[in-house]
């Protein structure tokens, strides 16, 4: 397995740029996943690697040699799709040999890759049944598994649980990490999914319009969003978003919010007074007689354990996540607060995150 490190990758198809300048690095045996929407750009970017596309400007370095013009075939990688592109007249045992009987490699050589790819895939019993009679998971393992015997310095996936039911794919997040872990694989994944990502991942790369936004661990990614749209796309439901005014000096210690002020660690700069927006997660608003922020409830969504209640507030609808045990009346006043180590701020204008909680919990030790 081998380092990938993208540096600066742009790609354009006419007068569209499709990847803006991406950079960041995937180090030997990590799992890492590109999140983001439909037409961001990362299925781009993964083809980029591959060498199924030619990047307009950047490098990309695979094992440390850099392999920026190399044909996908100079380039010792595995691309597993979303489409599984079995060959259906082949059994499985076929299926999974191909690849080497094309590099030429001996027939006892393929013999005996085929059989551990199958055992680590735990489809032993498999491989002698037609590909067509096999339900999806299996066919999945089996298209895992051509990737697998080739032994490839690097394994690309492009959505490849996207054609799976829910049921289905919920198994097989658990199934690919736990193959990732045994194999020790380097791995890049494309999905659009956060629950995907946050499950498998070690590192996500989150994009936007071509733009890599934030490269982080799962929990940073949560817990300290670099951006307003990190900030929402993450979460089910997302973080809440205040917009509110004001300006920070060196040293300050709060902002003025609401009724009352909320206190941050001291500033290390000064931002003149502008638009801002403050970021809370529903799990970190609590409802308080005296908070700083008033509302009535507009409706609660029963979860089991817990609920969602959303407030109406001078300062937009609000999401909190509340004990399912509590009890609400449609119009009721609620008061407000919110933890001041958990909350993020934002500069309005550029999007870019100015504070963010998890840096303000390191701060506060």
């Amino acid at each position: 397995m081998a380092q990938i490190k993208v540096d600066g990758l742009d790609k354009s198809f006419g007068t569209f740029h499709a990847v803006k300048g991406a950079s960041f690095t995937v180090e030997d045996g990590q799992f890492l996943c590109l999140l983001g929407p439909s037409g961001c750009g990362k299925t781009t970017t993964l083809r980029m690697i591959a060498g199924l596309e030619l990047p307009t400007a950047g490098t990309i370095r695979l094992g440390g040699e850099e392999v920026t013009m190399n044909r996908a075939s100079a380039r010792d990688i595995a691309f597993v799709f979303q489409l599984f592109a079995l060959y259906p007249h082949m059994n499985v045992r076929r299926n999974i040999g191909f690849p080497l009987k094309c590099e030429g490699i001996g027939r006892e050589e393929i013999g005996r890759r085929v059989v551990e790819a199958a055992r680590i895939l735990r489809i032993s019993h498999l491989l002698d049944r037609p590909v067509s009679g096999l339900a999806g998971g299996d066919r999945q393992r089996v298209a895992l598994g051509r990737a697998i015997v080739r032994k490839p310095k690097c394994f690309l996936m492009d959505e490849p649980l996207g054609a799976l039911d829910t049921e289905m794919r919920e198994a097989m997040i658990r199934e690919l990490r736990a193959l990732h872990d045994r194999l020790g694989a380097t791995t890049v994944y494309v999905t659009h999914d956060q629950l995907e990502a946050m499950a498998m991942a070690d590192t996500i790369a989150v994009m936007n319009n071509g733009v890599v936004e934030q490269v982080a661990s799962p929990r940073d990614i949560y817990d300290r969003p670099a951006s307003l749209f990190v900030a929402d796309f993450i979460g089910s439901p997302p973080m809440n978003f205040l917009p509110f005014r004001d300006g920070l000096r060196t040293g300050a210690q709060a902002i003025r919010f609401g009724e009352g002020e909320i206190a941050i660690p001291a500033t290390r700069e000064t931002l003149m007074e502008s638009d801002l927006v403050l970021g809370v997660r529903p799990e970190h608003v609590r409802f308080s007689d005296r908070g700083m922020v008033r509302g009535q409830v507009y409706g609660a969504e029963y979860l089991g354990t817990t609920q969602i209640v959303t407030v109406t507030t001078r300062y937009g609808a609000l999401k909190a996540r509340s004990p399912a045990s509590m009890r609400f009346r449609t119009g009721e006043s609620v008061g407000l607060d919110f933890r001041p180590d958990t909350l993020s701020i934002f500069d309005k204008a550029s999007g870019r995150a100015i504070r963010t909680a998890l840096h303000e919990r390191g701060e506060h030790g």
